[in-house]
């Protein structure tokens, strides 16, 4: 077990879930200054999530070539020059560069999302979904610092509303390129049970594990992008929350998307992958559920809680199925693919976020994750039965 490449990839997870927490809380808002097309004023945090579905394929390829370390390295790089430019446009109120930021911080974030295969890759089978689950700890610390930087940052420089906060950011990206130094390149293990060692991309995708692991991921990212994004706009622009308020909703659903993981590892060995995943399910269920009854505080904070809660078990489960998939030599070819399924839907989610909100409203946001919640249940039920998952459990046994 590589210890040292766990302890480096939960200090830089920390580093970007600061960034994006951030980034979530200020960016509607920031936007609602630049722009007088209210529809548009998610537009940058959608053209961030769309540069991580973009950047999923080339990222898995550029690392299959120069290496995780090295790829990792670079991206921390591309965002700290990224929030740099983020400071510019704010002096300059420039929407347009203030997109360029956001999707520059997108790149990294397609990088950072594989953190979580880099800690797979540096354990044995039997400590995956445990790494897994450490490594997506760093956001719990991500969590607080996030909101201080997005509520202190605001007078930091003077007559910049915010930039303070984003150059703040660009220093801490510096800060994670020299952790990400420290980092060895993970030594995957060939011990997954799968028949061939490098079958063709469409024998890998088409088996009923693969799919339901891929698509496990893109409902619990998609989901939780389109009412993340959405909350601070019902929240603070519609509603009249404070900034205050709006970001310690927005700080206690990034929680309860990361403090999970100090059990879902366990948890997954005790009861199953698909069991944790269908209990995701029905907490993302209860979220719209929840966000159906009400637009108080506390109806906003049960919501936002369960929607972390709910993601993480669903989406650390799929992680943790993807990997029982596929062998050491698909391993790139079968992750480019579920990032960018992940993120695809990711980013559809977050461009359908302000449209939604500002044409139909934050009840008819909460209806539209129901009927997928329902079909994505109906298809962990249904694998259960799959010889795949049946040969690993009496295996572990």
């Amino acid at each position: 077990m590589q210890a040292r490449n766990l302890y480096v990839l939960v200090s830089c997870q920390l580093i970007s879930a600061t960034s994006t927490i951030s980034l979530v809380t200020l960016g509607g808002i920031i936007g609602t200054s630049m722009t007088d097309n209210k529809a548009f004023v998610t537009l940058p945090l959608s053209l961030m999530v769309v540069a991580v579905a973009a950047t999923a394929i080339p990222a898995s390829m550029l690392m299959r070539r120069i290496g995780r370390r090295y790829g990792f390295m670079l991206a921390s790089s591309v965002a700290s020059v990224g929030m740099f430019i983020g400071v510019l446009a704010l002096k300059q109120s420039s929407f347009v560069l203030f997109c360029v930021a956001t999707m520059m911080l997108g790149v990294n974030t397609a990088f950072t999302q594989q953190y979580r295969y880099a800690a797979a890759e540096s354990v044995t089978r039997d400590y995956v979904a445990r790494a897994i689950s450490f490594v997506l700890l760093g956001s719990i610390g991500g969590a607080f610092l996030g909101k201080e930087l997005a509520t202190r940052g605001h007078d930091w420089i003077d007559a910049i509303p915010y930039a303070g906060t984003l150059a703040a950011l660009g220093c801490l990206f510096i800060v994670q390129v020299a952790l990400l130094s420290l980092m060895h390149e993970p030594t995957a293990h060939e011990d997954h049970d799968v028949e061939h060692s490098d079958r063709p991309l469409k024998d890998i995708v088409w088996r009923p594990v693969f799919l339901t692991a891929v698509l496990g991921g893109a409902v619990a990212y998609g989901i939780m992008t389109l009412i993340m994004t959405a909350t601070p706009l019902s929240m603070h622009l519609n509603d009249g929350f404070s900034i205050e308020e709006t970001s310690s909703v927005i700080r206690a659903h990034v929680l309860a998307m990361y403090v999970p993981s100090l059990a879902a590892g366990f948890l997954i060995d005790r009861v199953g992958v698909t069991r944790l995943m269908i209990v995701g399910a029905l907490g993302l269920l209860a979220t719209s559920l929840i966000g159906l009854q009400g637009h108080s505080l506390l109806h906003y904070w049960w919501a936002l809680v369960l929607l972390g809660i709910g993601w993480n078990f669903l989406y650390v489960g799929g992680t943790t199925l993807l990997t029982y998939t596929y062998s050491l030599a698909e391993r790139f070819r079968a992750q480019a693919v579920n990032e960018f399924t992940v993120f695809g839907m990711s980013a559809s989610a977050s461009l359908l976020a302000g449209t939604v909100m500002f044409y139909f409203g934050w009840t008819t946001l909460m209806l539209v994750p129901i009927p997928i919640l329902i079909a994505i249940t109906a298809a962990l039920l249904w694998t259960r039965k799959d010889p795949l998952l049946r040969r690993r459990a009496t295996n572990e046994e």
